[in-house]
């Protein structure tokens, strides 16, 4: 009878934990100086350690305060109406981090695939079309938030840009897509270094893109499927 108790015990904390850990942070792909000189270790160990982490935190503590577990991230935008802000926020954050990290690489000039290369030039006239309108979306953010390239319904490219830790996977915004490239413009990415200088971080930004994943979420995207946790 003991043995049995203990056993329902262990197993209520488990399930308990399932829902309270429900979402988790993945480790960087690369150490903390690996994107030196264009983003310092400094900024990289707080950016992730405390605000990336914070968010992935404070995520599954509203989710178990709001007595709600989604199936996934994608869940949560696709319905983002029927959560509070603090699930709105912290999910955002977590799922837009995870995209930014994935998206910088220490490797040396990487290239777009000749897919992605072509619908750049489709829908841009080129890359560095591509890069003025990007950067120009994300320098024209006013306050904190993301500028991101898109995929859009109709299978286009396209550059957008969204406030605070919104995206364009969540139902509510004005322009939605699935997200293959991202840019955090959030002054903790950049103040430490750049300190107001948005504009140079974000030049800085462009020489360790890693446009291989990015062409790989590109492929994915075009199948109608972002790339997140739980593999949504």
């Amino acid at each position: 009878m003991k043995n049995v108790k203990t056993f329902l015990i262990v197993l209520s904390v488990f399930a308990l934990q399932q829902v309270t850990a429900q979402f988790k942070q993945e480790p960087l792909p690369y150490a903390y100086d690996a994107l030196e000189p264009f983003i310092d270790a400094r900024t990289m160990e707080i950016h992730y350690g405390k605000h990336h982490a914070g968010y992935v935190s404070k995520l599954n503590k509203a989710l178990e305060k709001a007595d709600k577990s989604p199936a996934s991230l994608q869940a949560v935008f696709s319905n983002i109406s029927d959560y509070n802000v603090a699930v709105r926020n912290n999910a955002g954050g977590h799922f837009n981090h995870t995209l930014f990290w994935s998206v910088l690489t220490p490797k040396k000039n990487t290239r777009p695939s000749q897919k992605l290369s072509e619908a750049i030039e489709r829908d841009f006239g080129g890359m560095e079309e591509l890069k003025e309108k990007f950067l120009e979306a994300a320098t024209g953010r006013f306050g904190s938030g993301w500028a991101w390239l898109i995929i859009t319904p109709e299978n286009r490219l396209a550059v957008t840009s969204t406030p605070n830790q919104d995206n364009p996977l969540m139902q509510d915004v004005p322009e939605k897509g699935i997200p293959i490239l991202g840019a955090d413009v959030w002054e903790h990415a950049y103040y430490l270094k750049y300190q107001n200088k948005r504009a140079d971080y974000l030049n800085a930004l462009w020489s360790i893109i890693h446009w291989e994943e990015v062409s790989r979420r590109y492929e994915k995207a075009l199948k109608g499927k972002p790339e997140g946790e739980n593999d949504f």
